[in-house]
């Protein structure tokens, strides 16, 4: 009962911000004066969808496999919101955290993929 109701939150909470961030895109893909905005915000729709897709994978995966591949293309979906908020900002930063997220992306793919194999971390 405990993890149907934890499963059911969690559900209505991507349900939510995903729905917040549909209706009410970051300004910035929106503003006008930017060069290329339509493009900018399909790239950004499209991201979405792609991140809908991967966090139905997640959920629905029969193996652990595929969830951990869904977690892996997350990480990857994150970087390019990273870089698209980053390109027509000009603000750099953004490029700083998706290459962090990247790197952590791959690193906890390696743990969970040596989590389901049995294996320890160290060898």
């Amino acid at each position: 009962m405990k993890r149907t109701l934890s499963w059911l939150l969690g559900s209505i909470f991507v349900v939510v911000i995903s729905a917040f961030v549909i209706l009410a895109p970051p300004r910035i893909l929106l503003y006008p004066g930017l060069p290329h905005t339509k493009f900018f915000t399909t790239c950004f729709y499209i991201l979405i969808l792609s991140m809908a897709i991967c966090l139905f994978r997640l959920f629905r995966g029969p193996t652990p496999a595929d969830r951990v591949v869904a977690i892996d293309i997350m990480g990857i979906l994150i970087v390019g919101i990273c870089a698209l908020l980053g390109i027509p900002t000009g603000r750099e930063w953004y490029i700083d955290i998706g290459i962090a997220w990247a790197l952590q992306s791959f690193i906890a793919t390696i743990a969970l993929a040596k989590f389901i194999e049995g294996k320890d971390l160290d060898s």
